[in-house]
C-alpha cells in the first residue's frame, strides 16, 4: 500500500494501542484516519490540530447500528485496523459468572467480525486494501490468569486466517498481530515486562509495507512463537503455571 494514499480507520482509538496507531499513522503520512472510539468525547486531544485530517468518529464495535453507520460515513477507507479490545484477567472456573467472557468474546471476536463483514465490500470498492486485526500472543497458547480473554484472542486468530482467505480474492490483504505485554491501561495487572505501544504499531505498518502476514512484534512475542513451534506441550505447561487466585 501506498501509505500516503492510506485511508484508515483505528477503532478503540483513544488510548493504548489503538491511540499509537493514529500517531504513528499521521506521521507516516496518510492521506485521513478515522479515530473511532464509543466515547467520541475521549478523542478530542486526539484528533485536535489536524486540520481535518483527523476524523473523530463514536462507535461501538458491537452494536451493529453504530458499525453500519461508520461504515457510511467512511466510505473511502482502504485500511481497517480492528484494535479495539477488553480483558478482565479472570479465569474459566474461579470467576464469579461468565459475564466477562461474554463481554471479551463479544468486543474482542464478534466485534473484529462485524467490523470485517461491514468494511470488507468498501475495501474491494477502494481496490482492495487491507485490515490488521489486533490478536496476541494469547492467541496461540491459554495463559489462565486471563483464560477467557485467550479463548477470545484465539478466535480473532482463527477469524484472522478465515477472512485473509476469504478476501484474497479482492486483493485485501490480511494481517495478524501477535503481542506479548504491551504498557496499557489494559495490561497495567499482568506482572511481566511491557514494550510502548507505538512499537507495536510500528511492526504493523512495517509487515503492511512488507506484505507480511503474521507479526511477533516483541520480545516476548518472538520467544513465545519460537518456543510454541518447537515444544507446544511445554509452552502449555509453562503459562498454565500463571494461575487465577
Amino acid at each position: 500500500m501506498q501509505i500516503e494514499k492510506t485511508v484508515a480507520l483505528v477503532t478503540g482509538a483513544n488510548r493504548g494501542i489503538g491511540k499509537a496507531f493514529v500517531e504513528t499513522l499521521r506521521n507516516a503520512g496518510v492521506k485521513k484516519i478515522y479515530a473511532a472510539a464509543r466515547d467520541v468525547a475521549s478523542l478530542a486531544e486526539l484528533t485536535a490540530g489536524d486540520s481535518g485530517r483527523t476524523v473523530a468518529l463514536e462507535l461501538d464495535v458491537t452494536d451493529a447500528k453504530q458499525v453500519r453507520a461508520a461504515a457510511k460515513q467512511a466510505q473511502d477507507v482502504t485500511l481497517l485496523v480492528n484494535n479495539a479490545g477488553v480483558a478482565f484477567f479472570r479465569g474459566f472456573i474461579s470467576a464469579d459468572d461468565i459475564e466477562g467472557a461474554r463481554r471479551e468474546m463479544d468486543v474482542n471476536y464478534f466485534g473484529t467480525l462485524e467490523m470485517s463483514r461491514v468494511f470488507a465490500p468498501i475495501l474491494k470498492s477502494n481496490g482492495g486494501g487491507a485490515v490488521i486485526n489486533l490478536a496476541s500472543i494469547a492467541s496461540h497458547v491459554n495463559f489462565p490468569i486471563l483464560g477467557p480473554y485467550s479463548a477470545s484472542k484465539a478466535a480473532v486468530h482463527s477469524l484472522t486466517q478465515g477472512i485473509r482467505a476469504e478476501l484474497s480474492s479482492q486483493g485485501t490483504q490480511v494481517i495478524g498481530v501477535y503481542p506479548g505485554p504491551v504498557d496499557t491501561d489494559m495490561a497495567k495487572d499482568f506482572d511481566a515486562p511491557k514494550v510502548p505501544p507505538a512499537q507495536i504499531a510500528e511492526a504493523a505498518l512495517k509487515a503492511l509495507a512488507e506484505g507480511t502476514e503474521d507479526v511477533y512484534p516483541d520480545p516476548m512475542a518472538v520467544e513465545l512463537h519460537g518456543n510454541l513451534l518447537h515444544d507446544p506441550k511445554a509452552v502449555e505447561k509453562h503459562v498454565g503455571e500463571m494461575r487465577p487466585e
